[in-house]
C-alpha cells in the first residue's frame, strides 16, 4: 500500500494543532540508517486507511516528497470521542532484517468441527492476534486458524498453528490458548439427544364419572 506524507519542519503542540485544522495529521518516520524525520499525512486519507486490517500488517510503500521507502506502521493515536487521528509513528525497514510484528487471526471451519456439529458448543477465541517474526518479504496479511478438529473441552494452542512459509510465532516461552470449545450450560448435544430415553407419556386422566 502507498502512503503519502510530507517532510514537517514546524514542532510543537501549537504546529501540530494548526496541521489538524488544516486537515493534516502530524507523525514521524524512524530506523535505518537515517535520522527520524517528522512528517505531516493528509487526515482523511490516514483515517481510511487506519480502518482496513491489511494497513496494519503490510509493508507499506511511504513516500516522502517523491521519495518512497518501505515501512510498518508502528502506532497511531486517536482522540479520545472525536473521529480525528491525533498521530502516526512509521519504521522504516531492512529487506535483509526480521521484524517483529502483530498479525491478526482468521478462524475457520468452526462449522464443521466435532464441538459444534456433535455437541452444539460454542468456540471462544481467546486471542485474536500473534506476534510473529519474519523478513519482511514474509509477513502475511493475517494468519488463518483451522478450528475443523476441536471438540468440546479441548483447547487450540499456538503452537498447534500452521504458519506460513518463512514466519515464526513470538511466543515468549509460552504456549498461548488461541481458542477454546464449551458446551453452553443447559444445552444438549445431538448425541445425548439421540441416546436419551424417551421420556415416559403423563398418565392418563382418569373417565368422567356417568351422570346418574
Amino acid at each position: 500500500m502507498k502512503v503519502v506524507a510530507f517532510k514537517r519542519e514546524l514542532q510543537g503542540s501549537g504546529a501540530s494543532r494548526r496541521l489538524r485544522i488544516s486537515g493534516q495529521t502530524p507523525g514521524i518516520v524512524y530506523g535505518g540508517t537515517e535520522a527520524p524525520m517528522n512528517i505531516s499525512l493528509d487526515h482523511n486519507a490516514l483515517y481510511h486507511a487506519l480502518k482496513k486490517e491489511v494497513f496494519h500488517s503490510s509493508i507499506l510503500d511511504l513516500e516522502i516528497d517523491g521519495v518512497s521507502q518501505q515501512v510498518l506502521l508502528r502506532d497511531f493515536q486517536t482522540h479520545a470521542f472525536k473521529q480525528l487521528v491525533l498521530h502516526a509513528d512509521f519504521q522504516r525497514i531492512d529487506a535483509n532484517t526480521k521484524i517483529h510484528m502483530k498479525v491478526a487471526l482468521h478462524f475457520a471451519n468452526a462449522d464443521v468441527s466435532p464441538a459444534v456439529k456433535l455437541h452444539g458448543a460454542t468456540i471462544s477465541h481467546v486471542a485474536n492476534e500473534i506476534e510473529v517474526s519474519c523478513l519482511p518479504k514474509d509477513l502475511p496479511e493475517f494468519i488463518t486458524v483451522d478450528l475443523s478438529n476441536i471438540d468440546v473441552g479441548h483447547s487450540l494452542h499456538i503452537g498447534e498453528i500452521a504458519m506460513p512459509a518463512g514466519v515464526t510465532a513470538v511466543t515468549h516461552g509460552s504456549n498461548l490458548t488461541i481458542a477454546t470449545a464449551s458446551v453452553p450450560a443447559g444445552h444438549v448435544s445431538a448425541e445425548a439427544a439421540v441416546a436419551a430415553p424417551a421420556a415416559p407419556a403423563a398418565d392418563a386422566k382418569p373417565a368422567a364419572k356417568a351422570k346418574k
